[in-house]
């Protein structure tokens, strides 16, 4: 079942447990962080520094997979050498200009109410290990988490192991958790566990295309996802 309207938040959140979840499992980009356009730019730069060009919107659908799987999507006849190329081309492009990208408004906020409220707050992002741990540190964040996934350690989404990963440290249940996504590849991780899904409508992926994947909820605006998460 998948929702819209965000206006009945408290009752749809009474309707599927969410104030039951003790695990609370966030994408990053574009999810927590305000980071789309810095992806898309990024890559702009980096493709084109190596004789390539795609298009904003073949970018934002590769965003949630990791780094190398989209440069392959995006650019599938580059050598390996110039997809490697153009990976460092964009590491060395988005790291600078890294201070760009802050939490969407009223995020930071949900995390300090959700651990207040005694939840585990958990990331699963297609980021590299490097990548996820130096924006932890430049948004001081890492206190919010108990552990968080990267693509590199568990493998690209939608494979599920960084969400069977959590579950396993945080030792819960997959009832227990609820997943949060602003891509495709985010819903179609939970859905290969039957874990509860959130769909956001502000990050990457359309709102139609997001329904598509039959989230269990989704949300339009950080304010409203906060509205969902936090209720009692």
């Amino acid at each position: 079942m998948s929702q819209s309207n965000t206006n009945n938040s408290a009752l749809l959140s009474a309707e599927f447990n969410l104030a039951d979840k003790t695990l609370i499992i966030f994408d990053w980009d574009g999810t927590l962080m305000d980071s789309i356009g810095l992806i898309v730019e990024s890559m702009h730069v980096a493709g084109e520094a190596h004789g390539f060009v795609t298009t904003d919107k073949a970018v934002k659908d590769i965003i949630g997979l990791s780094l190398l799987t989209g440069i392959d999507i995006l650019y599938p006849i580059a050598t390996a050498e110039q997809k490697l190329a153009i990976q460092q081309s964009y590491i060395d492009y988005y790291i600078p200009n890294s201070h760009r990208t802050p939490f969407f408004d009223d995020i930071e906020n949900m995390l300090q109410t959700l651990k207040s409220q005694g939840k585990q707050l958990a990331v699963a992002t297609g980021k590299k290990r490097r990548g996820l741990d130096r924006v932890l540190d430049v948004s001081d964040s890492h206190d919010y988490f108990v552990i968080t996934r990267c693509a590199d350690e568990s493998g690209s989404k939608p494979n599920p192991q960084m969400l069977v990963d959590i579950l396993e440290y945080a030792q819960q249940d997959i009832a227990d958790a609820v997943y949060i996504g602003d891509s495709i590849y985010d819903i179609q991780m939970a859905n290969k566990l039957g874990m509860t899904s959130i769909a956001v409508d502000y990050g990457t992926a359309a709102s139609s295309e997001l329904s598509a994947q039959q989230p269990t909820y989704q949300v339009g605006a950080p304010q409203a996802l906060a509205k969902l998460l936090c209720a009692k």
